[in-house]
């Protein structure tokens, strides 16, 4: 098997596949931006509502072996999914592929569809329960996991053909306009549902909120929507705040994020008309809160921020601390308000955000980007898709995009958790190439990239904690109590993890039990 950039085994073949080798985070340019839009046939009818889905399903032609695309915006909060399958399970649908752009555990009913045959395949994020079940073998097919900049150039390229695309949207027209601003259901963007919107043979939006033309503004469009479906509920808005979503309070984590920040602006990051991304984690929060007593300090303004947007980024809009919020994805119902209300707080989609195959992306913008681990090794390299056991219980989201894009990427984690040491000789599985990941920071100090002499020596010159990424995983075993026990898999490939370009970085294998 050839080997890629990152030292993995890649199989030439994988189901039929043939795989491209990761070659480097820069190494592959886009040749030829997108395909053409699918040809429809013009719909002259003022009012594209159909009775039920069972009859959208009967007009968009769909049978064995489709592939039906959803977004993620409602989270765990989301009903569609469900819906829709469900449906195809009552029609006896079988080898369905499914193109989501993220799964919660509120889709475990998916697992039952896979072990009977119902999905055969999925091409989008997985977490949690399904997650699982395609680890342990019970996928007929493949999994292919693609960050959120490369899910829209897959569609863009034709890489990933989608038969219809289901858009829960929170309010709409008979002719199909809708956004996620208003209605009982408001999940705030809807930018990850327009690439399949656009690029799917078939469009149908589903929506529990429906109101008279025209519904603005149209973030999903009436031009590129053949039907309308009216049902009880898309979702439980309460659901998109998955998990804690509040600064750490726990001494060790906060301790890391202010190292992070010390070491952020060391490098000359925080200043007047710098841009960052924060995620939604206890670390990353509690960073942000130690950004905004920076900038205040300093008495600086950040050009903008983006992210998945949560209450404590509108806190700093609001302040005037943030001149302009780019919003991809909001986290909470203060984030959907201040989409709704702020005209300083701005929806994006994922081809303005991540596309590497366009003519530019924000990512590229992007000063400063905080991002998460679930493993990292003596070599930088990102794991976020693995634990240690080898389960496949988390998806790329945008990791891939922000690394390579911005200017200065922090990785931060605790060494080990529990018994398992995160830093590590070899992480489990790759998914964010350590060219373009420039330090770590754990609790035991920083450890800056090789790659980055510049940022070795003003963190030196700051008398920043700085050690050795070696003398960092050294420190985790111990701390961990020994080496992470080696996962026993079997020589089944179940997953493949894209790199953004579209090349394969690394092959997750099914776990024996």
């Amino acid at each position: 098997m050839p080997i890629n950039a990152v030292g993995r085994d890649i199989p030439s073949i994988v189901g039929g596949r043939h795989l491209v080798p990761y070659k480097g985070a820069y190494e592959r340019h886009a040749r030829g931006w997108k395909v053409p839009l699918p040809l429809k046939p013009t719909n002259y009818s003022p009012d594209k509502i159909v009775s039920s889905l069972d009859d959208a399903f009967d007009r968009c032609g769909i049978t064995h072996g489709a592939c039906l695309s959803f977004h993620h915006h409602l989270r765990n909060g989301d009903y569609v999914l469900n819906m829709v399958l469900d449906m195809a399970q009552k029609r006896g649908l079988k080898g369905l592929k499914l193109a989501q752009s993220a799964l919660f555990p509120i889709h475990e009913p998916l697992v039952r569809m896979i072990e009977n045959g119902t999905v055969s395949s999925i091409e989008g994020s997985i977490n949690g329960p399904v997650g699982r079940t395609v680890s342990e073998g019970k996928m007929h097919d493949l999994a292919v996991l693609r960050s959120h900049g490369s899910r829209v150039r897959a569609i863009h390229i034709g890489a990933l053909k989608i038969d219809t695309a289901f858009v829960a949207a929170p309010i709409a027209d008979k002719y199909g306009n809708s956004n996620g601003r208003e209605g009982p259901s408001a999940c705030g963007p809807l930018g990850y549902a327009l690439a399949d919107a656009r690029y799917a043979n078939h469009c149908v939006v589903m929506t529990d909120n429906l109101q008279p033309y025209p519904v603005m503004p149209p973030i999903i469009s009436q031009v590129y929507v053949d039907w309308v479906v009216e049902v009880d509920s898309i979702g439980d808005s309460g659901g998109i705040a998955t998990g804690t979503m509040q600064p750490t309070t726990d001494p060790q984590r906060l301790d890391i994020a202010r190292q992070t920040v010390e070491l952020a602006d060391a490098c000359g990051m925080i200043k007047d008309g710098f841009s960052f991304q924060a995620g939604a984690g206890g670390i990353s929060l509690a960073a942000l809160g130690f950004i905004r007593e920076k900038m205040k300090k300093k008495e600086v303004t950040a050009r903008f921020a983006h992210g998945g947007i949560t209450r404590h980024i509108v806190d700093m809009l609001n302040e005037g601390l943030i001149e302009k919020v780019l919003d991809t994805q909001s986290f909470d119902i203060p984030s959907i308000n201040s989409l709704r209300e702020n005209p300083k707080h701005h929806e994006i989609e994922p081809d303005f955000y991540a596309n590497p195959f366009n003519r530019g992306q924000l990512v590229n913008m992007v000063d400063l980007s905080l991002l998460s681990a679930t493993e990292v090794d003596i070599d930088f390299n990102v794991n976020v898709n693995t634990h240690s056991d080898g389960y496949l219980l988390h998806g790329i989201g945008g990791h891939q995009d922000v690394a390579a894009g911005s200017k200065m990427c922090i990785v931060t984690c605790p060494t080990h958790r529990k018994s398992w040491p995160i830093v590590m000789e070899r992480v489990t599985n790759v998914t964010t190439p350590g060219e373009t990941i420039d330090a770590i920071v754990t609790e035991e100090g920083i450890a800056i990239n090789p790659l980055r002499e510049d940022m070795l020596d003003m963190a030196k010159e700051a008398n920043l904690n700085v050690v050795d990424i070696q003398d960092l995983a050294k420190k985790a075993e111990e701390k961990a109590g020994g080496k992470a026990t080696e996962p026993d898999f079997e020589d089944r490939v179940v997953a493949i993890i894209a790199y953004r370009d579209g090349t394969v970085i690394d092959v997750i294998y099914q776990v024996k039990k």
